[in-house]
C-alpha cells in the first residue's frame, strides 16, 4: 500500500516547526509502531488512536502499521498529534483520500470515544502552519474561535474523528456527536482593568504622577512604604493606564494564553497582562519550565504588560536574581537537556515593599521596633544590581486626614465643573496622555527598531545627534562622577529625561527634565 502523508506541528515555546506525519501499512502481525522522538503523552497516542478509531466507527488496519514524525531529530511532546496520526492512517489503509489529507495540517487530542478534545498554543501552531504555506487546518471544535484569528487560512472545525474522515473523503454515514467544550478552569485573570481606576487613589499626586512617567517610557517602578499607605492599590491601576496593545503585541500576548492553556475568545487579548506571583513562588513559576514540556512563567504571561512583585524582599533572593537577564535583553531562554525553549519577556518590573520588616519605620504614628541593621539587611535583599535596573524608585508615605480631605475636596471641584469621571486624575485621562507622548517618542524613533524610549541604548543616546548638551546633563555628569550612578544607570536616567521631555511635548530635554529625571532615580519622597 502506499505511504500516506500530512502535518502537524510542534511548539518549541512561541516557535512551530511544522512536522510531516507519515503512516506506512506492511504486512505482518498487528502492529502499531510509533518512531520520531515522542515524549511520553505523544507515545501514548497509539493506545487513544487506535481506540478513538474504533469507537469512531472508522477502525485502523490490523496489520502492521508504522507512523513516522518527520523531522525526526526534532523532540516532539503532548496530545496534539492524535488527529494526525488518526488520519494518516485511514489514508493508508485507503479509507480516505490521500491527496486530501496531505494538504492540511491537522491538530487536535483524541478521546478513547472518538470525539476531538482541544489543545493549548492552537495560536501559535496555525501562526507557524500559515507562516509555512499551508492553506488549510483542522482542528477540534472548541479550538475553532482560536485558530480563527490567524488570518490567511481557512480552518476547518471538527467535533469527531469520524467528521474529519467524512470530510476528507471517506465514505462514512454521518453520526452527530456533541463537542468537547473549553475548560474555564484554565482561564488564570480575567483580562479587564477597566473596574480599577486610577481616579480611586486618593492623594499621592507625586507619585500618580511618576507611574504616568513610567507608562509613558516603559520605566521600571519601585515603592517603597508602610502597609495601607496604597502600593498595591497603585500598581494594580498601572496597567489601566497603559495604551492599548499592538497588532503584533495583541497576537503575542494571545498566543502566550493559548499556549499556557487559557480560553481566547472571538478577539485577540487588546489590554496589557498584569501578573502579581506570591513571594513564596519559586524560581521555575517566575521563569517557566518544567521537566517535560516547558511552561512559560509569570515574566513572559506579563510581556507587553506588568510584573508586580509585592512584598518583594520576601521573595528569595534567588528567585529575584533570576529577573536580572530578562529586564536587560527582554526575552528568556530556558534550557533543559532535550533543547531550549526561548520565550519573549518584555514587561514593565513593579516592585512593592516595606520599610522595614515591622513596616512602621518612618510612620508618624507607630514606633518602629526593628533596629537599624535590621532595616538595612531587610531591604538589602533587593540587591544592587537588580535595583540598578529600576528606573524609577519611589517612598510613599501614608495619608493624613488633612491630605485625604484635600483630595476630596478637588474632586468635588472637578464634580462641580462637569469633569465628572472624565478628569484629570482618571486612567482614561491618563492612558490619554500616556498615549501622546508615546506617539511623540515613537515619531522621533521612526528611523530605529525602537519604539519606547525604554528600548533605546545609551550609546544612541550619548552620540550623534541625540546627544544632550553639556549644559543639560551637568547634575547627571556630577553624580556619575561621585559614584552615585553606574553606566547603566547613566543610561537609564537619560532615558528618564526624554520621556519627562515627551509628556511635555518638549523636542529635546533640558537641565530641568535631566534634574527631574535624577530625582526620580535617586528616590523620590511622595
Amino acid at each position: 500500500m502506499a505511504v500516506a502523508r500530512t502535518f502537524a506541528v510542534a511548539l518549541n515555546g512561541l516557535d512551530g516547526h511544522v512536522v510531516e506525519v507519515e503512516a506506512d501499512i506492511a504486512a505482518g502481525l498487528p502492529a502499531f509502531v510509533l518512531i520520531g522522538l515522542p515524549d511520553t503523552a505523544l507515545g501514548e497516542s497509539r493506545e487513544r488512536v487506535r481506540a478513538a478509531a474504533v469507537n469512531a466507527g472508522c477502525p485502523l488496519t490490523q496489520r502492521k502499521l508504522t507512523i513516522n514524525l518527520s523531522p525526526a531529530a526534532l523532540r516532539k511532546q503532548g496530545s496534539g498529534f492524535d488527529l494526525a496520526i488518526a488520519v494518516a492512517a485511514l489514508a493508508a489503509a485507503g479509507d480516505v483520500s490521500v491527496e486530501s489529507v496531505a494538504g492540511v495540517v491537522h491538530l487536535g487530542e483524541l478521546g478513547l470515544d472518538g470525539r476531538l478534545r482541544p489543545i493549548p498554543g492552537v495560536l501559535p501552531s496555525v501562526a507557524a502552519a500559515r507562516r509555512a504555506g499551508f492553506a488549510n487546518v483542522m482542528v477540534p471544535t472548541a479550538n475553532a474561535e482560536e485558530a480563527e484569528l490567524v488570518d490567511g487560512i481557512r480552518v476547518t472545525a471538527v467535533a469527531s474523528l469520524r467528521d474529519a474522515a467524512i470530510w476528507h473523503g471517506g465514505r462514512f454515514s454521518h453520526e452527530p456527536s456533541e463537542a468537547v467544550g473549553l475548560s474555564r478552569s484554565a482561564d488564570h485573570r480575567a483580562d479587564d482593568d477597566t473596574s480599577l481606576d486610577m481616579g480611586d487613589v486618593l492623594g499621592n499626586d507625586d507619585v500618580v504622577e511618576a507611574l504616568t512617567v513610567a507608562a509613558a517610557g516603559g520605566h521600571h517602578v519601585s515603592m517603597i512604604g508602610p502597609p495601607g499607605a496604597g502600593k498595591t492599590m497603585l500598581a494594580s491601576r498601572l496597567p489601566g493606564i497603559l495604551p492599548d496593545l499592538t497588532d503584533d503585541e495583541a497576537l503575542e500576548v494571545t498566543s502566550i494564553r493559548s499556549l499556557v492553556g487559557a480560553p481566547i475568545g472571538r478577539e485577540l487579548v487588546r489590554r496589557p497582562p498584569f501578573e502579581a506571583p506570591h513571594h513564596t513562588s519559586s524560581a521555575v513559576s517566575i521563569v517557566g519550565g518544567g521537566s517535560g514540556r516547558i511552561v512559560p512563567g509569570a515574566v513572559v504571561r506579563a510581556t507587553s504588560g506588568v510584573l508586580f512583585l509585592d512584598e518583594a524582599p520576601e521573595f528569595p533572593a534567588r528567585v529575584l536574581d533570576v529577573l536580572r537577564q530578562p529586564l536587560e535583553s527582554g526575552t528568556i531562554a530556558i534550557h533543559r537537556a532535550n533543547g531550549v525553549a526561548a520565550f519573549p519577556a518584555r514587561f514593565q518590573l513593579v516592585l512593592a515593599a516595606n520599610p522595614c520588616p515591622c513596616g512602621r519605620y518612618g510612620s508618624p504614628d507607630d514606633e518602629c521596633t526593628c533596629t537599624p541593621i535590621a532595616r538595612r539587611r531587610y531591604l538589602a535583599r533587593l540587591s544592587g544590581p537588580l535595583l540598578d535596573r529600576v528606573d524609577i524608585r519611589l517612598t510613599v508615605r501614608r495619608l493624613g486626614v488633612a491630605a485625604i480631605r484635600a483630595s476630596r475636596a478637588r474632586d468635588d471641584q472637578r464634580a462641580t465643573a462637569g469633569e465628572g469621571n472624565h478628569g484629570s486624575g482618571t486612567s482614561a485621562a491618563i492612558r490619554r496622555r500616556v498615549v501622546e507622548a508615546r506617539a511623540v517618542a515613537a515619531e522621533r524613533l521612526a528611523a530605529t527598531p525602537w519604539t519606547r524610549n525604554c528600548q533605546v541604548t545609551g550609546n544612541w543616546l550619548r552620540t550623534g545627534p541625540r546627544r544632550l548638551p553639556q549644559t543639560a546633563t551637568r547634575s547627571l555628569d556630577r553624580a556619575f562622577e561621585r559614584g552615585a550612578l553606574t553606566m547603566r544607570g547613566f543610561d537609564r536616567t537619560l532615558r528618564l529625561a526624554w520621556t519627562l521631555a515627551d509628556l511635555d511635548t518638549a523636542l529635546t530635554p533640558t537641565a530641568h527634565h535631566v534634574g527631574a529625571a535624577l530625582f526620580l532615580r535617586r528616590g523620590m519622597e511622595a
